[in-house]
């Protein structure tokens, strides 16, 4: 039986108990990030080369304007990053069929085994704690991340019949 006195109570959370959610987030993002910084800065990479070549990787054949709207920067600062990725042989870019003119993104074996890497320190950290959490924390972990998640986006990972959430290309494919 739970204990009431000890049970956060949703819909009567003293700000404590909010403030202690924000600095556990800042706190997580900042160990979750910390192994991937350190790969990235063997090739003078940042985050946002990070969410690049995740996403890419994630959606071959991703446009550039799609990158842009997941991504929410400027057009200027992903030329920056993707200009260096595409110099550097991580990110191919390639003309589209039906429109030439619009860009489509693929990684190079380069940019997949750095994808790979990334990816795997992140996911390892992940499996551990979903594991000690347990299948039901992992789905409030989750229902709690939509809810931090702005509506529009938060349609990306609604589950589809026989699709895990997630297991999809990002721009409803």
């Amino acid at each position: 039986m739970t204990d009431i006195k000890t049970a956060a109570n949703p819909l009567f959370l003293r700000e404590e108990e909010l403030r202690q959610g924000i600095e556990m987030l800042f706190f997580a993002y900042r160990d979750f990030t910390a192994e991937a910084d350190r790969i990235l800065a063997e090739f003078d990479f940042g985050r946002a080369h990070h969410r690049v070549i995740y996403f890419v990787g994630r959606n071959p054949g991703l446009a550039v304007s799609e990158l842009l709207e997941i991504l929410q920067i400027t057009k200027q600062s992903l030329s920056r990053v993707l200009g260096q990725l595409v110099r550097e042989g991580f990110v191919e870019q390639r003309a589209g069929t039906a429109d030439r003119r619009r860009r489509h993104l693929h990684l190079t074996a380069r940019g997949y085994e750095l994808e790979r890497r990334l990816t795997e320190t992140q996911a390892l950290r992940f499996a551990h704690a979903y594991r000690a959490a347990g299948a039901e924390a992992v789905e409030g972990f989750r229902t709690v991340l939509q809810g931090l998640i702005n509506e529009r986006d938060r349609s990306r990972f609604e589950s589809r019949t026989g699709e895990r959430p997630g297991a999809r290309r990002l721009r409803g494919g």
